[in-house]
This record gives C-alpha cells, structure tokens and sequence, in this order.
C-alpha cells in the first residue's frame, strides 16, 4: 500500500470514529451526509459555527477526562437526539 492510499484509509479510519463517537453508528447514510452537507454550509465565522465546534471540543475534553478516570470537567451530553430513525 503507498503512503497516499496509508494516509487515505486512516483520515476514513478517523472520520469514521467520529461518527461513532457522535452516537451515529446506527444512522441512515443518507442523514449523516445531509447532515454533513447542512455543516459544510455553516460559515466559520459564524456564532454556529463556534457553537458547534465548542459543543465538539467538550465531547473531546470529556473523553480525555474519562479515559484518565478523571472526572468531567462538565456534564458531558447525549447525542443530538439519542435515537436515530432509519429513512
């Protein structure tokens, strides 16, 4: 494997945990690319955008807290809905 097709499947690798760490495992393909999409859309300079990206950096905080058995520095929060409906 040449170290373009390495870099590839591990960003896939990457991207594809995230989604899993989202809670989006069980969802509908179609949903997480619109969903996706509607982020793509989100300009960086917004305050949603910020929002967004603050609500990620958390998850990331969280995470680290948990695996060093420290507590959270904040509750952490569900994903998005909790349940996601196949359409």
């Amino acid at each position: 494997m040449t170290n373009d097709r390495k870099k590839d499947a591990r960003e896939k690798i990457t991207l594809g945990g995230l989604v899993v760490k989202a809670g989006l495992r069980q969802a509908d393909r179609a949903f997480l690319l619109g969903v996706l999409l509607e982020a793509a859309s989100i300009r960086t300079d917004s305050n949603e955008h910020h929002r967004l990206k603050a609500k990620g950096a958390m998850a990331f905080r969280s995470d680290r807290a948990a695996r060093a058995g420290a507590p959270d520095q904040q509750p952490s929060s569900e994903p998005a809905s909790g349940k996601i409906a196949d359409g």
